[in-house]
Parts: structure tokens; C-alpha cells; sequence
């Protein structure tokens, strides 16, 4: 932790920054995340009407969150992230990339095991412009248990985002390491106070 206050106050330089690429995968990510996680948790308050349109909204962004974390995981494969300021912890530095590989996987699990719960409903995709229809009857001993493990992993996906931006908020309010700024789309992040 930097021992001046005004250390803090400086932007970051351009190295200890990521790109405009990964900042534009973690941002889009966090906004389908949270969309698609609204749409689930809504599921059982959806009128019978109108239920097979929003599960199908639902199932639709899942597999756009899916696709993103592909081209993500690409592209982090191709551009390592920027070393970590000097003044962040150990303890930071032990977590930061278990916790994001870990994140990864959730969103890599989830939506393959929600496709299985929506191909054993007997449901298609729509993709308003054309139809997917897998054909399949519906199956409860499919779909029950799939469905079960598809909103645990969701739960989990929560739970471990959650506790990833109060790591960042904690670095932002407490630490004013600038840890935040490195993935803040807006320039350079200045802590408050």
C-alpha cells in the first residue's frame, strides 16, 4: 500500500492498465451476467403466456454469455494481463487469478448444463430469424436434476462474482491501490476521498 496519500491520487500509468479489449469483455460480461441472472431468477414470476418467451430470452443471452466467455478466454490467452501495482498484497496476488480462472469456469459449466435442462423440456431456440428444434420429448429425470444444478452453478456464479467486486471495491475505498482503475472503462479510476 502506497504510504502517501497523494500516491494514490495518480493515474495509473498505460502499462499497469489493461486494454480497451478486455476491458470491453470484462464490462460486457458483467452486463450480460447480471441480465441473464434478472431473467433466471425470474422464471417462476413469468405469467404461463408469456413463459416460453422469456425462458427462451433467457436461454439466448446464456449462449451469448457463453460465446463472449469463449472469445474472452481466446483473448486472454493471447494478451496476459498487466502486472499488479508494486503495493498490492500477497494475498491479492494469490487470489487474483484463481478466482478469475474459477469465474471462467462457472460461466463455461452453467450454460452448457442449462441447454441440457432446455433441450430435455422439449423447448426450441429461437433465434427469431430461424429455429433450432433438437427434437427431444420432454424428460423430468433429465430435465428436474439439470435444472436444479443449472441454479446452484448460477447461485455459485453470484456468490463469486459478488465476492469479486467487493475485492475491487475493497481495493478502491480501503486499499486505494488502484487495482480498479486497471478495468475501470472510464480512464484512469481516482479513489474517493
Amino acid at each position: 500500500m502506497a504510504t502517501d496519500p497523494l500516491e494514490s491520487l495518480q493515474p495509473l500509468p498505460a502499462a499497469g492498465r489493461y486494454g480497451s479489449g478486455a476491458i470491453a469483455f470484462h464490462w460486457s460480461m458483467f452486463v450480460l451476467v447480471v441480465v441473464v441472472g434478472i431473467l433466471g431468477l425470474l422464471h417462476d414470476d413469468w405469467p404461463k403466456q408469456t413463459q416460453a418467451f422469456w425462458i427462451n430470452v433467457h436461454a439466448m443471452i446464456g449462449l451469448l454469455l457463453w460465446l463472449v466467455l469463449i472469445a474472452r478466454i481466446g483473448w486472454r490467452l493471447r494478451h496476459p494481463p498487466p502486472d499488479l501495482p508494486a503495493d498490492v498484497g500477497t494475498l491479492s496476488r494469490r487470489f487474483s487469478s484463481p478466482v478469475h480462472w474459477a469465474l471462467y469456469l462457472l460461466l463455461f459449466i452453467t450454460p452448457l448444463i442449462g441447454v441440457i435442462t432446455f433441450i430435455y423440456h422439449g423447448r426450441v431456440f429461437d433465434f427469431y430469424f430461424f429455429q433450432i428444434n433438437p427434437g427431444i420429448k420432454s424428460n423430468k429425470a433429465i430435465f428436474h436434476p439439470t435444472e436444479d444444478i443449472h441454479g446452484y452453478l448460477a447461485y455459485a456464479i453470484f456468490a463469486l462474482a459478488g465476492l469479486h467486486a467487493l475485492a475491487a471495491l475493497w481495493h478502491r475505498m480501503i486499499l486505494r491501490d488502484g487495482v480498479l482503475a486497471r478495468m475501470w472503462p472510464f480512464g484512469s479510476s481516482k479513489p474517493a476521498g
